[in-house]
């Protein structure tokens, strides 16, 4: 029996962690049904493991699954319509009953589904988001199924034991089924419902992007592409949302530092230490151009809109010694009066570290230290030990990146943080 091909066994990996949300967001415009869709795509996905050592990887491999998934899906669509009474529930649901009498039954079902949004991974991620799931389901589901991630790095994300969330998404999913949820963009006062979830799931799918969890890889780049393109979209479907905007401009102006945020070799590259011409002028033009949308909207702004403020503020600066820190660190004041967390306070006191110096910011730190949400969260010991050596306690500051690099699952954030304190070491 010939060895597997694991080079083969590795693209195919690859391919489908960029594939697989779109395959699983198609297949659902058939069968109406989240779990159904995954069952399908993952059937495509193993006879990609099976067929491709043999036959070679084919000249478009997305375009091979998403095929090989659908027609897993119009099988099972048939089947049902056979089995069934002549005036089918499946029939009804479907409004295809014209469909199944027709002999390009696949174009038919399309035809039938299809609606002005004409965005499958959109309408994937309202589903999702649907009111019948708790909030922490939404958002640990779409990332699931649209952002590709593991469980293990959504439980990283949410800072939440890996056993809690594969339970959410098992449940989400049955959850879903059993509430016969549409498979659409909801309309109206039901979209606005649902766009505070939507939001944190588009985010948090670009920040696994921005700064992996865990992995080889400092960054993986094809997720915030992905976010951004879903960001843009809402952005045109909802264009009176200010959020929406913010949620955009916070997007474009941090992918507009993609290039400058690893060097040639993958490592990373710190904010203040990065090459601002390598920054991307564009997408910081449509990031202010968004923000300015935000901000031009009634009402006080935003979460996410004041994010986008405090990107902005890095933006404009020509060099790390212009950025306006106490702007940064006002807005963040008010980010932490209008979304409270932990993570916001840790954020506030690097602001403050760098407008006020290192001895304000670690004030602030150490009223976290006892936070049991951050508790693995590998930052808190990060900045710690960052704000520790400017201050000269060199041997504190060496124990909190050694604490960091063994909470972070990253193998680049882990050698750099090593690296930070191997040279607090060296006198």
């Amino acid at each position: 029996m010939p060895e597997p091909d694991h080079s083969v066994a590795k693209t195919v990996a690859a391919l489908w962690h960029i594939e697989s949300a779109r395959v699983v967001a198609h297949v659902a415009r058939i069968t109406r049904d989240l779990g159904r869709a995954e069952e399908f795509a993952q059937d495509a996905l193993l006879a990609a493991l099976e067929h491709w050592p043999q036959d070679g990887i084919p000249d478009k491999p997305g375009a091979w699954l998403m095929t090989t998934a659908r027609h897993r899906a119009l099988d099972h669509v048939r089947h049902q319509a056979q089995a069934a009474p002549k005036h089918v529930e499946l029939a009804t649901e479907l409004d295809t009953q014209h469909a199944l009498r027709a002999q390009d039954f696949s174009a038919m079902v399309d035809d039938a589904l299809d609606d002005d949004i004409g965005d499958d991974l959109l309408r994937l991620v309202f589903t999702a988001c649907h009111p019948v799931l708790s909030p922490d389901a939404r958002a640990a589901l779409t990332l699931k199924v649209v952002g590709g991630l593991t469980t293990d790095e959504i439980a990283r994300a949410y800072l939440k034991p890996e056993p809690t969330i594969a339970q959410r998404i098992v449940r989400a999913k049955r959850t879903l089924a059993e509430a016969r949820v549409p498979y659409e963009v909801p309309r109206g006062a039901e979209l606005a419902a649902r766009l505070v979830s939507v939001l944190e799931v588009i985010y948090l799918i670009f920040n696994e992007g921005y700064a992996a969890t865990a992995g080889e890889d400092w960054m993986r780049p094809a997720l915030c592409e992905e976010a951004l393109r879903l960001g843009r979209v809402l952005a045109e479907l909802m264009p009176q949302e200010a959020e929406v905007h913010g949620l955009a401009a916070l997007m474009e102006i941090q992918a507009s530092r993609l290039a400058a945020r690893v060097d040639a070799t993958g490592d990373p590259i710190l904010l203040l230490d990065q090459d601002r011409s390598r920054w991307d002028p564009l997408l910081i033009r449509r990031g202010l151009a968004a923000l300015a949308r935000a901000q031009s909207l009634p009402g006080a702004p935003g979460p996410t809109t004041l994010q986008a403020a405090i990107a902005a503020c890095h933006a404009r600066a020509a060099t790390a010694a212009e950025t306006d820190w106490p702007r940064i660190a006002a807005l963040y004041q008010t980010l932490a009066q209008t979304a409270p967390s932990p993570v916001v306070t840790l954020n506030r006191a690097v602001a403050v570290s760098m407008a006020f110096g290192p001895a304000a910011g670690l004030e602030l730190v150490d009223t976290l230290l006892n936070e049991p949400v951050l508790e693995h969260y590998h930052l808190l010991p990060s900045v710690r030990g960052d704000l520790l050596a400017k201050l000269d306690r060199r041997d504190e500051a060496r124990t909190e990146f050694e604490r960091a690099a063994t909470l972070t699952r990253n193998a680049r954030e882990r050698a750099l943080l090593l690296a930070r304190a191997s040279q607090l070491a060296v006198r």
